[in-house]
């Protein structure tokens, strides 16, 4: 039989402080990668509309949703740790996107240099992510993000060799003339 002293008694936290703050740190690691993929989608829609190439247009659009897509994965894990999951990318990517847009502008939609910006972005996220590996994560957390940043490095990878196309295109192109 429970005597009521125990049946009164406050809830206790068991968790040791040191167990709160490795839960705050895993969050805001995570909310730090959510804003760099919300800086990527916006960042590839932005490119998707500075390009003619309808193929240009359908890869940046699909990487745009696959980024979109990662940050809900984040921010699901987010929730599950009992965190307020980030809603926006950071000043910094919107800085890049806003260069991205300019330049495009002036350079007339160079399919080359809109290249140029998408790997540099996409450079930017690859190290996001390869720095918070660095950090000791819950295995579930640690596998999305090692997923998520595979699909991260091919993107990476498949853009710098378009963009290295472009370029070589635009080099043949300015020599023969």
């Amino acid at each position: 039989m429970i005597n009521d002293q125990e049946t009164n008694r406050p809830t206790v936290d068991t968790r040791s402080p040191s167990y709160s703050d490795d839960n705050d740190r895993v969050i805001n690691l995570l909310n730090d990668l959510i804003a760099v993929c919300k800086d990527g989608q916006s960042g590839f829609e932005q490119a998707a509309e500075g390009v003619e190439r309808a193929d240009l247009k359908t890869l940046f659009r699909e990487f745009a949703y696959r980024r979109s897509q990662f940050s809900g994965e984040l921010q699901t894990l987010v929730q599950t740790l009992g965190g307020d999951p980030e809603e926006a990318g950071s000043l910094t990517g919107a800085l890049h996107r806003g260069w991205m847009n300019v330049k495009s502008v002036v350079t007339g939609r160079d399919e080359a240099a809109i290249l140029n910006e998408c790997e540099r972005g996409e450079d930017s996220a690859k190290n996001a992510y390869e720095e918070i590996q660095e950090n000791d994560l819950p295995g579930y957390v640690r596998e999305v993000i090692q997923a998520q940043y595979a699909e991260v490095v091919t993107a990476h990878d498949k853009i710098r060799n378009l963009r290295d196309a472009a370029n070589n295109r635009s080099t043949t192109a300015a020599s023969n003339r």
